[in-house]
């Protein structure tokens, strides 16, 4: 499957940025284009099999979510 990535770069560092439309929480960064790409198919691969989707996860699995970040357990109806 492609994907687009979505490139900024850092005026200051001159490192580059993506993000990728179709899955955004899939972001990295890179020294130059070759390196961002290849963090991109990284940061996509990881996100594909290692991230539920918010209707996956059990209640339980929330709460201890919720509490390893220290915020509030979700109202689950």
């Amino acid at each position: 499957m492609e994907y687009t990535i979505r490139i900024k770069k850092d005026k200051k560092s001159g490192w580059l940025t993506g993000q990728c439309e179709q899955i955004p929480e899939a972001i990295s960064q890179g020294k130059d284009l070759e390196e961002l790409m290849f963090m991109m198919e990284d940061a996509i691969k990881l996100v594909l099999t290692s991230v539920p989707r918010h209707s996956d996860i059990v209640e339980t699995t929330a709460y201890d979510i919720c509490k390893q970040l220290g915020i509030p357990k979700p109202k689950i109806n």
